[in-house]
């Protein structure tokens, strides 16, 4: 098997790294030279099923299941996309209020903060002392690229701040020290080249967008093609919102499960859209209530409840808080699996949300309180979804006027098992309902008690 001339990568990192099941992105065009080889093209999205005894070459199939030889130096591991901290950036603050800050600092040459634009909505400032004073710099966002002088443009504001770090390239100095947002909590950015350099990107060329199959708050859902599978896109709705778009895909690059929705990669283009996995039943609210009774069996609904709370466990091993579980983000494949989707706004660890729309009949009491998620209140979410499972789709808390439902929980109201409910699943919802978060389950317990109730399930 002749191997092209291209630089050879470190073979005992990548033998250990490459295990089967491995997904890999072709960097190169292969067309193979034996019957044996598969050929590949450069994007395409290859799993390793297994080492041979050249570590220059694997086995491995494509998305079709077709298998063959794999050249090693031709491919490379999907790399997860990180978050950027930016200890520097004051959200949308004032002129005058940033000059406040700056104020005690003017002596310092090269202190800076970025700032939202107040007056051109979608653009940012960047604010620098100068020779005690402080100058203002308007940050354009044109065509997804940031620019001060429309000479120089930059993927996003931190790849802007590092630039302009290591040289003033026409500003009035350059940028020496960030004054930090107080608080603990940094914003962060997502360089939309980590998608490419990391193998997620996707040609528009080889997507056909169809069919409009739902709308979200950034985004509406198109069902689609690519490279003849069914997938779904949902693409950017408003440019104002593009990090947080490129957010919810570089979470969706950290984690892979079988009960979690799959992003298959990004178009970074002119209107960005993030395509996953096509789930052809759609979300399961509207799943329960259009079949019914009688259709969905008690081994469907213990089913469903399983499939959500492993993807549920594996977020939890994560360290990864949905903040929105309910039925409708959960969907439905053709095989009936159930998957949770929509987790891709999820945070690491204890965090607030930053929109303060609360869906407040699956939210936990504590988290409405104080604007903080947890995998606890994920749990108490569960709890209410269990309960939409089996009283097959109908809204939690159907007497109680909404502006209610919090006292009465507070006061320790609970709702009644639904109508042919196992005594065991509601045992499960009141713990997943105790007002001290400390005393719910974990989604890992949950799970056993879920296997335990399907295994005697018929």
């Amino acid at each position: 098997m002749p191997m092209d001339s291209r630089p050879q990568q470190n073979v005992s990192q990548q033998q250990e790294a490459w295990k089967p099941n491995q997904e890999v992105v072709a960097v190169y065009n292969f067309n193979g030279s034996t019957q044996e080889d598969l050929p590949f093209k450069k994007g395409e999205v290859l799993i390793i099923t297994q080492k041979t005894k050249d570590p220059n070459w694997y086995r491995g199939k494509n998305s079709k299941g077709k298998e063959g030889m794999i050249p090693a130096n031709f491919v490379q591991k999907r790399k997860e996309v990180q978050l950027h901290s930016m200890p520097w950036y004051h959200d949308k603050i004032s002129r005058d209020t940033a000059e406040k800050l700056l104020d005690p600092h003017r002596s310092q040459n090269g202190l800076f903060l970025v700032r939202e634009s107040v007056n051109f909505p979608g653009d940012f400032t960047l604010s620098v002392c100068f020779s005690h004073k402080v100058e203002h710099y308007r940050i354009i966002y044109r065509g997804n690229k940031m620019t001060i002088d429309e000479e120089s443009y930059f993927g996003n504001l931190a790849e802007l701040v590092e630039h302009y770090s290591n040289d003033a390239d026409g500003l009035c100095t350059k940028l020496i020290m960030p004054l930090q947002k107080k608080g603990s909590s940094f914003s962060s950015v997502v360089s939309a080249q980590d998608f490419q350099t990391g193998g997620w990107s996707i040609l528009p060329k080889d997507l056909f967008v169809g069919e409009l199959i739902g709308k979200g708050e950034f985004g509406d859902v198109y069902k689609g093609r690519y490279k003849d599978h069914q997938v779904a896109i949902k693409q950017l709705k408003d440019k104002n919102s593009a990090q947080t778009f490129l957010k919810e895909a570089s979470v969706m690059t950290s984690v892979r499960h079988p009960n979690l929705v799959q992003l298959i990669g990004v178009v970074i283009a002119d209107t960005i859209q993030l395509v996953t996995e096509f789930m052809g039943k759609g979300n399961l609210v509207e799943y329960l209530r259009s079949r019914g009774r009688s259709v969905i069996t008690k081994k469907d609904q213990i089913n469903f409840s399983i499939d959500t709370c492993s993807g549920m466990q594996y977020l939890e091993s994560k360290a990864l808080v949905h903040r929105d579980l309910a039925a409708r983000n959960i969907l439905v494949n053709e095989e009936n699996t159930a998957k949770v989707s929509d987790f891709g706004l999820a945070k690491y660890g204890d965090h607030s949300l930053e929109s303060g729309k609360f869906p407040i009949k699956w939210t936990a009491p504590e988290a409405l309180r104080e604007s903080k998620f947890t995998n606890k209140s994920d749990m108490w979410s569960f709890g209410i979804l269990l309960w939409e499972v089996y009283s097959f789709g109908r809204v939690p808390y159907p007497r109680i006027p909404l502006a209610d439902v919090v006292m009465h929980v507070e006061r320790g109201y609970r709702m009644e098992a639904p109508e042919g409910c196992p005594k065991k699943i509601y045992n499960i919802m009141l713990k997943a309902w105790e007002l001290d978060p400390k005393n719910r389950p974990t989604f890992k317990e949950v799970l056993e008690m879920l296997k335990e109730e399907g295994a005697t399930t018929v």
